[in-house]
């Protein structure tokens, strides 16, 4: 009985020192690994010439700004969420219209985040054949959904 009520308190204390840390450490920055890296795995395995290659990081370098802003605003509804939940902690109070306002800033720039991803995507494909571009779509379908009407 008390290993039972042990092993039950020590997956409570992991899952909530996870949920924590999941809000308040930062994401690690993706511009530390390099686009080439990432092209270079794209061109072994799609089989992309060096022009499809030249043309794919021209598009995504260009994108670069756009998901730049979007991290930035990703990182401060992360800080504005912090906020929230440290004055529910230390006054025992949530101020609704502040949780409201940051729910719908979440939903936006996730929309627009999923939007610019998916508009991405589709342009990356627009450079590579048939072949490559089914093998491309079903790799990246599992993380961006490609239909706009997922995309809420």
């Amino acid at each position: 009985m008390n290993r039972t009520i042990a092993i039950i308190a020590v997956g409570l204390v992991a899952g909530f020192a996870s949920y924590r840390l999941s809000f308040t450490r930062p994401d690690p920055v993706a511009a530390g690994s390099s686009i080439d890296s990432e092209l270079r795995w794209m061109k072994a395995e799609l089989h992309l010439t060096e022009a499809q290659l030249h043309q794919l990081k021209a598009l995504h370098e260009a994108s670069e700004p756009r998901l730049r802003a979007l991290g930035l605003q990703v990182a401060q509804l992360q800080q504005e969420f912090a906020a929230i939940e440290d004055r529910r902690r230390q006054q025992g109070e949530v101020d609704f219209l502040k949780l409201g306002r940051f729910v719908e800033a979440r939903r936006h720039i996730r929309a627009e985040s999923l939007a610019f991803s998916r508009q991405l995507v589709l342009a990356s494909a627009d450079v590579m054949d048939a072949d490559q571009r089914q093998r491309y779509l079903g790799f990246v379908s599992t993380a961006i959904p490609l239909s706009p009407d997922s995309i809420r």
